[in-house]
């Protein structure tokens, strides 16, 4: 690969990633997606303080049309997870392969990824915290390190901090703020070892988000139909010119 190549590509992996601050997002959204994590429990939030969008004319906040607030709740679950648009999809995709109703697919499917499931545990105050714990191998599941935060985990499989992170500062106070936020239903964590059982999947309805998934489908379902209306577009004009010919 060239020099131009390489430089090109590490440049859009960066750009992919929001490296900015991160509570203007959860103020232009109008919505808690736990970016903060202790902040946020502290009542410190910039959206406790401030509810309003950023900017001059933030405070005017304009009525959404019906493809915006489709977009809106994309945007939303995108950030709270942490997952490109790419990533997004796939799991839409998915989602939608499957039985059942896809909205609810798509949110269980994103709550197996290791480093939610991470985050869920205790383990870490953010997602964000989660994928980099993740990232830089502190994380062990069934006993072998993994190192890819999208990796989907399992019923019964064990999640662990491995032995030499498990005193992280980080970690041991991110532990002891679940006594303030609580357990998720479908994980068993053993506090004291620094462990946990990722015990089922949930149900949407255990899942609690500030996302309207209906609309996600709704955005998704209309993009597919203008892109097949286009593909038979051009299919019909093939026919008319190789008619003619």
């Amino acid at each position: 690969m060239s020099t131009t190549k390489k430089k090109k590509s590490v440049r859009s992996q960066v750009m992919a990633r929001y490296r900015g601050p991160v509570e203007k997002l959860e103020r232009r959204l109008n919505a808690d997606l736990g970016l903060k994590g202790e902040r946020r429990l502290n009542g410190k939030s910039a959206l406790e303080k401030r509810p309003f969008a950023p900017g001059q004319h933030g405070a005017r906040r304009g009525k959404l049309s019906e493809y915006g607030l489709q977009l809106q709740e994309k945007q939303k679950a995108k950030i709270l997870y942490g997952v490109s648009e790419k990533q997004f999809r796939k799991y839409f995709k998915e989602a939608a392969r499957r039985e059942g109703n896809t909205g609810a697919n798509l949110i269980t499917l994103i709550e197996q990824r290791l480093d939610n499931v991470v985050y869920r545990m205790g383990f870490a105050t953010t997602r964000a915290n989660a994928r980099q714990f993740v990232t830089h191998g502190h994380v062990l599941v069934d006993g072998k390190k993994v190192d890819i935060p999208s990796c989907i985990v399992k019923p019964g499989q064990k999640i662990e901090i491995k032995e030499k992170s498990k005193t992280n500062p980080q970690i041991v106070r991110s532990l002891e703020l679940t006594n303030q936020t609580g357990m998720v239903e479908w994980v068993d964590v053993d506090k004291d070892k620094v462990f946990g059982i990722f015990t089922r999947i949930p149900t949407r309805e255990e899942v609690v988000i500030p996302v309207e998934e209906r609309l996600i489908v709704e955005l998704y379902s209309k993009q597919q139909k203008i892109k097949q209306r286009k593909i038979d577009e051009k299919i019909c004009r093939c026919s008319i010119f190789a008619n003619r010919g």
